[in-house]
């Protein structure tokens, strides 16, 4: 009696969604967490992008036109550009900003790449001390040393009124550059150095051959790193180049060209573009390098 009854028991009724898949569920988070990602990513692209925008608008709007109510030109004035460029004095400050970053960035990369792998890979007795010594001197404030500094180039050297006291001391080592190359150093095997010197490589030809070549991520962030100091750099050349026009950079003359066309919104507007536009060309064409060389240059302390 008691197996029958047991046996002719109603079973236990099934929770509600005990059979159902869990995959619609999860599909739907899975879309919202997409969405959300998005939408985020969307929203700060264009907190950065709105305002380069608004800069072409106003460069290519008339005068009257630029900075009223109206964001879109009813007139595209392409001219500006053109007015921009027959500035006298605007093609030489391009030159000006092409010579000191370039010189300041191989300068840079020259005379920083061996000291960083002296720290990096040599051993010798006061490393440590030394590279305390280069990261004390990042935390050294420009305006400190600028007026002896500016004393020894004005009234000794005589180099007043030119770029080469912000250029010639690049060919001693940044700090910066000297760290950030160190980091990525040791992220290179030492075996591969040991290799090479088994196969009668010296160290001078250890890092041509070997070093370098595997350090081009690190070298390029450095690069891109000191050119866009070079091209923003206003406080050197205002110190340096002041009294002399013809050693202007753009991003002093820029100062120089909005005063002077301060009710011309356009045309203040295109000549910040075009002061813009190499910095963006070089990032967007070495980003990838740039990326990959910041990320890399914090794996070893």
């Amino acid at each position: 009696m008691t197996a029958t009854t047991a046996l002719s028991a109603p079973s236990a009724p099934a929770r509600p969604g005990a059979g159902r898949s869990p995959a619609p569920a999860a599909r739907r988070r899975a879309a919202l967490h997409w969405i959300a990602v998005h939408t985020v990513a969307i929203a700060a692209a264009l907190f950065f992008v709105l305002p380069f925008v608004f800069v072409f608008l106003t460069s290519v709007m008339s005068d009257d036109q630029a900075l009223s109510g109206d964001l879109w030109p009813t007139e595209w004035n392409w001219s500006n550009y053109t007015e921009v460029f027959n500035t006298p004095g605007f093609l030489d400050w391009w030159r000006n900003s092409l010579m000191y970053a370039g010189l300041g960035t191989l300068f840079t990369v020259c005379s920083s790449i061996p000291v960083a792998y002296a720290l990096a890979k040599f051993r010798f007795r006061g490393r440590r001390t030394a590279m305390i010594l280069v990261i004390s001197t990042m935390m050294l404030p420009p305006q400190v040393i600028v007026i002896p500094m500016y004393l020894v180039w004005a009234q000794q050297l005589h180099l007043s009124g030119s770029l080469w006291p912000l250029i010639i001391p690049m060919a001693f080592g940044d700090a910066y550059s000297i760290f950030l190359l160190r980091q990525f150093l040791l992220t290179i095997p030492r075996e591969y150095l040991e290799s090479a010197k088994v196969d009668g490589s010296g160290e001078f030809g250890t890092l041509l051959r070997i070093v370098i070549p595997m350090a081009k991520p690190g070298i390029a962030a450095v690069a891109l790193f000191q050119f866009f100091y070079c091209w923003n750099d206003y406080f050197g050349p205002q110190i340096y180049a002041s009294q002399n026009p013809g050693a202007w950079t753009l991003s002093y003359g820029l100062e120089s060209f909005k005063s002077a066309h301060s009710v011309n919104w356009n045309l203040t507007m295109a000549a910040t573009l075009l002061v813009m536009a190499p910095v963006i060309i070089v990032f967007f064409f070495a980003q990838k390098a740039f990326v990959e060389g910041v990320t890399l240059t914090g794996v070893k302390g």
